[in-house]
């Protein structure tokens, strides 16, 4: 028996992977401690594991003795989504009480799961320091930068993970692999492998046919969408609602959220946020405010000042200082970005889950959560959180199960030697 501990534990996806690849391998598992600290994320845990796992890690002293610990430990210290403060954030300091527990308790395997920004943030620092930081307990390490979207899940989801060993150095054959770039660019790679080692899905085969009516888009919303496209709402396929990029994407201007614009106002807006950034104008980039002056030069409109007073009125623009700023409401959209059937998702995220969309049998639509669940490759059985506000939330911070089973069938695949003690029996992997 296989005795793990499962720290930050989320949903138990982690769990729900490494056990997926024991149980193919024969090896039974049991989770003698479970610790996350969101209630509603226990809720959900407690609804398929049968257990609670609320607790604070920084509490957590005695434990029986384990082979294994798991942990996706907090990863928006390091994310490219904040503000990357690292080890200065309390957040990022929770390495340290793994730590704790790896120097008390030396399971023989750890599995550490995070964001893609924990290997460069720092200019590398912070991921050196907690490599260093194993390799001071005896323990030694590969790690593997993976997208799930080639393993199986229609998802571009990039993480970094590390299996620690103690004594030894642990064999794993899958390479690093970050896969496309975006959607876009996996859209139009070939997507076959030159040796086959991986399994492409695309966003069409995790929808569902006939979700409740509640997950459609409203009526006003729809209109103004059809009304853009002139009622050719295949378009919508890829397309993002955004007001701080121009390219593939719609603005709350082009369907006139905040009130209708004139030609000119639109096309005002569009060389607007099309010239704003460049380096001419200074080297910041979001939030940079232009003068009239300065807009004259992509956009000299004879009644331009008129159009800039329009754009304030209606709340496209804001003006300080005589400097004129796009103000951007994108989580105002009911879908901020609509996913290609043909393609693969964007990142899942807690804050934004709930505002994907996709253009599927005739309807315009957000994802469901089951289908975001599906999006992170966790079973049909699997049961979610009854709350939707709960359920996005906790599917965009979750992990992606068919990689963390790949990785674990990999290790144990590849270290037939490797000898996990329990206080019961040696058992030797074959």
């Amino acid at each position: 028996m296989f005795k793990f501990v499962d720290l930050f534990c989320g949903t138990g996806g982690i769990r729900l992977g490494m056990e997926q690849a024991f149980k193919e391998k024969s090896l039974p598992t049991l989770c003698v401690k479970s610790a996350e600290i969101d209630k509603k994320v226990c809720e959900t845990y407690q609804l398929n594991f049968g257990e609670n796992p609320l607790a604070d890690v920084k509490d957590i002293d005695e434990l029986e003795p384990f082979d294994i610990l798991l942990a996706g430990f907090p990863c928006q210290a390091f994310s490219y989504a904040g503000k990357q403060q690292g080890f200065a954030d309390t957040r990022g300091t929770l390495f340290f009480e793994i730590e704790r527990i790896l120097k008390n308790h030396q399971p023989r395997l750890v599995f550490l799961e995070n964001v893609r920004g924990l290997t460069t943030h720092d200019q590398g620092r912070t991921f050196t320091t907690i490599l260093n930081r194993l390799s001071s307990m005896g323990y030694e390490y590969e790690y593997r930068l993976l997208n799930s979207s080639n393993y199986g899940i229609p998802q571009n989801r990039v993480r970094i993970y590390i299996i620690a060993t103690l004594a030894s150095k642990p064999e794993l054959t899958l390479p690093n692999d970050s896969g496309a770039v975006d959607s876009h660019r996996y859209h139009a790679a070939p997507q076959l492998s030159l040796f086959g080692q991986y399994s492409f899905r695309s966003v069409k085969d995790i929808l569902e046919n006939n979700p409740d009516v509640k997950y459609d888009c409203s009526p006003d919303f729809t209109r103004k969408l059809e009304e853009f496209f002139k009622g050719d709402l295949e378009k919508l396929h890829g397309m993002r609602l955004i007001d701080t990029r121009h390219g593939n994407s719609i603005h709350s201007w082009d369907i006139a959220i905040k009130g209708e614009c004139t030609v000119e106002e639109v096309e005002l807006m569009n060389s607007l946020i099309a010239n704003r950034r460049k380096h001419i104008f200074g080297k910041h980039q979001d939030g940079k405010a232009l003068t009239i002056e300065q807009i004259k030069h992509f956009y000299p409109h004879q009644h331009l000042y008129s159009l800039l007073k329009s754009l304030i009125a209606k709340g496209y623009l804001s003006e300080k200082a005589g400097k004129y700023n796009p103000v951007c409401g994108n989580m105002s959209f009911e879908v901020f970005k609509f996913l290609d059937p043909e393609s693969i998702s964007i990142t899942l995220t807690a804050s934004d889950a709930h505002k994907l969309g996709v253009y599927h049998c005739e309807r315009v639509r957000r994802l469901t959560p089951r289908e975001c669940a599906r999006l992170q490759g966790y079973p049909e059985d699997y049961k979610l959180h009854p709350d939707d506000r709960y359920a996005y939330k906790q599917l965009g911070n979750a992990v992606s199960i068919p990689v963390i089973k790949k990785l674990f069938l990999d290790f144990l695949e590849n270290n037939s030697n490797f000898v996990l003690k329990t206080d019961a029996m040696v058992s030797v992997l074959n």
